[in-house]
């Protein structure tokens, strides 16, 4: 599996930051340095980065303090870097919703190797399945950067398929008997209906969002990767 993604890289030690950098490049990654953890925050609200490693200890803001900050409104997979072992700031640090977490000394091969595996984790069909995006089963909720898409039951459970089946095509009369079990009579356009509404709610949250794909003569499929 080719991985790649623009990484944020939170450290302030600068011959630390240039070797995880010069590690990730290798291996594919596009990454952005920054050594204060006040620029966090609005640097992740522009630029939507697909992951980021954050350093514990940092000036201007501690990183639990920045993590519980982007966990308000974006569901980005964080990896935790520090070099406290004690067991409670591990779980402090879990808790506040850092998706893994490594302790220094490392190897920048072993920081890599996370970076791979939360990124696969992200996109394997099974978690979430796009940089932001939140699918809630139980109160038919689909939040995106931490805004509400509100979303008909329909669209909800279309896109919920979708994002379970990520990267595979579907045609309109598989997709009508996913959402339709009862076997309504409805037009197959109905399905084109539902995805223009789809993508509408989902460019309002973000225009940059290109979620849902059209394959032309065959039909729909979702992929959050694809150019």
């Amino acid at each position: 599996m080719l991985m790649s993604g623009n990484i944020l890289v939170v450290e302030d030690e600068l011959k630390l930051a240039n070797l995880l950098s010069d590690y990730l490049k290798a291996s594919g990654f596009e990454p952005f340095c920054l050594a204060n953890g006040t620029e966090v925050v609005p640097w992740v609200r522009a630029n939507k980065p697909d992951l980021v490693l954050l350093d514990l200890m940092l000036p201007g803001r501690d990183g639990m303090e920045v993590c519980k900050d982007v966990r308000s409104f974006s569901r980005v997979p964080i990896i935790m870097v520090t070099a406290r072992i004690e067991e409670i700031d591990r779980l402090i640090g879990l808790e506040l919703g850092a998706d893994d977490y490594i302790c220094k000394p490392f190897s920048p091969r072993e920081v890599v190797a996370r970076v791979k595996a939360v990124l696969r984790r992200t996109y394997d069909g099974k978690t979430i399945q796009a940089p932001g995006l939140v699918l809630d089963e139980q109160r038919y909720e689909a939040l995106l950067n931490g805004h509400d898409l509100e979303l008909t039951a329909v669209e909800f459970k279309l896109l919920q398929f979708l994002v379970a089946n990520a990267g595979r095509i579907y045609g309109r009369q598989q997709l009508m008997d996913k959402i339709y079990p009862d076997e309504r009579i409805v037009s197959d356009r109905t399905i084109d209906s539902h995805i223009k509404k789809l993508r509408r709610k989902i460019e309002s949250a973000d225009p940059e969002a290109k979620l849902i794909h059209s394959v032309y003569g065959v039909g729909y499929k979702f992929d959050p990767i694809s150019a």
